[in-house]
């Protein structure tokens, strides 16, 4: 059994007890022929940022002060990079590793750390997502891994909060990173405490892992690899059948490139009416599970898209709309609101806009548009604007139906299954799991296709544009494909039709929506528009159930207390005492004596208690707002490619030198809401088209 103490070692007792362990390490040999050892690892250090000379950007510099080292229950440290390297050498001596035996090494947010070692290791194989973000690095036999993309993205903090078998808890706040410290300066036992801590909260959470997953060559490089390893075993339970559905549908790179456009994500944005106004008794509703309830209830593209290379009358257009999956190009001329609590359109999806009155971000009117929709876009579009003509170009269509059983078997059965754990004593873990993975469910849905081709070799970072044809010819003929991308952009257009049929129905009483929830004022006046909607999707559970052949208690499963909870409905989330808005990401709410703020690139918690210092935290959250440093948790990190050295003075008053051959310079700063002026204006001159 996995255990672990309290405690560094030093790098020689380290090696002594990894020495004794490893000869009870047998590796796990995988059938690319590449041997793992079956054991959690993981490495992280800190590091200090300040200015050599002037505040200017060519005098920023970043440089590591400790670094901690973990495998199995051994934690040890150092102060230098010598000293890191020799370890990793005595390492790869001990356990015999190569290029093709392998001990994979966990960093919490490799980008950061691979940027300070980057430079000082050979490196056998990078692999990169995106632009200076390593998933995976391989030095011979050393395979450093992002624990920051398995874990979906959260923190040290949260992850050690998620583990279930293995307590540990990560220490917070015992490091001042505004001090300045460098190999020399020295460590308290409180210092090196939190150092060692956020070793042992990576190792506990790989060995969880390697437990909850088989062993270490099981696990995948991203959260999101969890649903799609487990969607695509469910639908190819029955291969040949899939298979054959999956062979049919198949994309062009014309059409690839107008899904790209096409696509969307939720809608976020505050009715302007209300903005900056402060409100009492404003209701919020949510959707249960927005995006998984789409995916098992409505019907998608399911066949390859017909060119309708002709123009169409209206009658013509109409009944394509209503009949197929359709995606084109619109043009507009002369588009007002014919309502004015929303406006729908956002201007970053018009290729073309001409003389626009724009509702931060959204179109409110103009003389022309162009844009690339969805038929459940031009639906909305029409319940909220009006105009002269439109245009319509480049027409795609898909036969409509149902997705295949066996996706949306997989999607119900992970939402089951969340419902039935959700707050059950000792199933904490495997709830956590299938929450994540029943929200990754439609990340992978929408994942890109056609990537740049990135790459780092010989010190440099590079980017090779994607062919595009070529990309297409093998996502169309590859044979371990499961999903197909316009599904996901179909989601998104159902749960934003979804949201906007609220927004419509709520008037001027709608304040505020995001993705899958909204507020209101006067809720209880609109209770009926709740009940349609909510009585519309259980027929919709209904339909889908006996399309399927489901049984329907699927769609509604119980949860501890007894209680059905149906998927896609809209819930009564209560009722705030106050309610203020600035606009989409940023509003601050009232219950009893607790607040609570969102918004977008700020630690909420810190801001908060920001705001409660100044006063009254509603009167202070205004446009000009800025939120200091320590409290608004931001960093702005510049990434320094050349080699710098020099002589810098610690917070206690030494004397070092330093040198780092690649870094990364880190500097919180604040955050200011300001809205900008373009908004204020639309604000200050706010017209209602409708009345």
């Amino acid at each position: 059994m996995y255990t672990w103490e309290d405690g560094l070692l030093s790098r020689e007792d380290f090696l002594f007890q990894l020495t004794k362990l490893a000869s009870t390490w047998e590796p796990i040999i995988t059938n690319k022929k590449i041997g793992y050892y079956n054991v959690p690892a993981g490495f992280d250090i800190e590091t200090s940022s300040f200015y050599d000379g002037k505040k200017v950007s060519e005098n920023k510099r970043g440089v590591m002060y400790v670094w901690q080292f973990g495998i199995y229950n051994l934690v040890t440290y150092g102060r230098t990079w010598e000293e890191y390297k020799s370890l990793i050498s005595m390492v790869k001596k001990i356990l015999g590793l190569q290029d093709n035996l392998r001990l994979i090494v966990y960093v919490h947010n490799l980008p950061y750390e691979f940027q300070f070692i980057r430079k000082r290791f050979e490196w056998e194989e990078v692999f990169i997502l995106s632009e200076r973000k390593p998933v995976y690095a391989n030095n011979h036999g050393i395979e450093y891994r992002c624990s920051l993309k398995l874990a979906g993205g959260k923190s040290l903090e949260n992850v050690a909060k998620d583990l279930m078998k293995y307590k540990v808890k990560k220490a917070v706040g015992s490091l001042d990173y505004n001090l300045i410290r460098t190999s020399k300066t020295p460590l308290t036992k409180e210092e090196l405490y939190y150092c060692e801590y956020d070793i042992r909260v990576i190792l506990c959470y790989i060995m969880e892992k390697i437990e909850q997953d088989g062993d270490i060559t099981k696990i995948p490089l991203t959260n999101t690899g969890y649903v799609r390893n487990y969607c695509r075993k469910n639908c190819y339970k029955r291969w040949k059948k899939y298979r054959s559905i999956i062979e049919k549908l198949v994309l062009t790179p014309e059409e690839y490139s107008q899904l790209k456009r096409t696509f969307g994500g939720g809608f976020t944005h505050a009715n302007a009416h209300w903005v900056m106004k402060l409100l009492e008794m404003v209701g919020s509703h949510d959707f249960t599970s927005s995006y998984p309830a789409v995916m098992v209830l409505e019907k998608f593209p399911m066949s390859s898209a017909k060119l309708l290379d002709r123009e169409v009358n209206e009658e013509e257009l109409s009944k394509y709309l209503h009949s197929y999956c359709c995606m084109f190009d619109l043009e507009i001329y002369n588009i007002i609101p014919k309502v004015n609590n929303e406006h729908p359109i956002s201007k970053s999806k018009c290729f073309i806009a001409q003389n626009c009155i724009v509702d931060n971000g959204r179109v409110v009117a103009a003389s022309r548009i162009k844009l690339s929709v969805t038929e459940q876009d031009f639906f909305t579009y029409q319940e909220f604007y009006e105009w002269d003509y439109i245009i319509v170009s480049n027409f795609r269509y898909y036969e409509k139906d149902y997705l295949p059983k066996q996706f949306v078997d997989s999607i119900l059965t992970l939402y089951e299954r969340k419902t039935v754990l959700k707050g059950v004593e000792g199933e904490e873990l495997d709830y956590m799991i299938l929450k994540n993975m029943l929200n990754a469910a439609y990340g992978m849905v929408v994942t890109d296709i056609v990537r740049d081709n990135l790459d780092y070799e010989d010190d440099v970072f590079s980017k090779t544009p994607a062919n595009i044809e070529k990309e297409i010819e093998k996502y169309n003929k590859n044979i371990r494909r499961f999903l197909f991308y316009p599904w996901g952009v179909w989601v998104t257009a159902y749960a934003r039709a979804n949201l906007f049929s609220g927004i419509l129905a709520l008037g001027n009483d709608y304040v505020y929506s995001d993705t899958d929830s909204i507020k209101t004022l006067n809720t209880e006046k609109h209770s009926d528009y709740f009940e349609k909607y909510n009585s519309e999707i259980m027929r919709k559970i209904e339909l889908s159930s006996q399309h399927f052949g489901f049984d329907i208690s699927r769609f509604s499963p119980l949860n501890q207390k007894g209680e059905k909870i149906t998927i896609g409905l809209w819930d009564d989330e209560g009722i705030y005492d106050e309610f203020k808005t600035l606009g989409a990401k940023r509003y601050m709410t009232k219950r009893g004596e607790r607040y609570s703020l969102t918004v977008a690139g700020v630690n909420k918690k810190s801001a908060m208690e920001y705001l409660e210092q100044t006063g009254n935290p509603f009167e202070n959250f205004t446009d000009n707002l800025v939120v200091p440093p320590d409290y608004s948790k931001r960093l702005n990190l510049t990434y320094i490619d050349s080699a710098t050295k020099g002589v810098v003075i610690d917070y206690m008053g030494n004397l070092s030198e330093y040198e780092e051959l690649s870094s990364v310079h880190m500097e919180a700063t604040e955050y200011s809401l300001s809205m900008s002026d373009e908004f204020i204006s639309y604000l200050q001159g706010y017209v209602d088209f409708g009345e």
